[in-house]
């Protein structure tokens, strides 16, 4: 797998809502993961993909690794940025480094390999073309 820093780092504004939160008005851990999964999804989207796109051509990703750190919590209403840009790739597999941020404060960070497969046989396949390479690209 190839490595290198994100250096086209894609941003996505999200603000925090009642329902990301526990009884205390703190975002519930697993609400980080979803606040990432719509930085990537938009990322693609950038990138003129989109997973209904992607699933009419038999192509679905998902998520074959994760290393998520805590650092520090989101709270109610606050507004934050999530950040997502390919640090690796290889033939079949495109690690994601992501950031969550409140301000000038990182609040969560993780390395998210997603792994792109044929979605009728649920076997590994190569990225589409469009995306081959994005590392080197980016």
């Amino acid at each position: 797998m190839s490595r290198a820093a994100p250096a086209d780092v894609f941003s996505l504004p999200v603000r925090v809502y009642i329902e990301d939160t526990d009884a205390g008005g703190i975002v519930y851990y697993v609400n980080y993961l979803k606040f990432m999964e719509r930085a990537r999804s938009e990322w693609l989207r950038e990138r003129g993909f989109t997973q209904a796109s992607l699933l009419a051509e038999q192509i679905q990703l998902v998520v074959y690794r994760l290393d998520c750190h805590y650092a520090r919590p989101a709270r109610l209403d606050d507004a934050l940025t999530v950040t997502a840009g390919v640090a690796a790739q290889s033939r079949c597999r495109m690690t994601f480094a992501q950031e969550v941020w409140h301000e000038d404060t990182r609040l969560c960070r993780a390395n998210v390999e997603i792994a792109c497969l044929d979605a009728r046989r649920l076997r590994p396949r190569a990225w589409p073309q469009a995306l081959a390479g994005i590392a080197q690209a980016t």
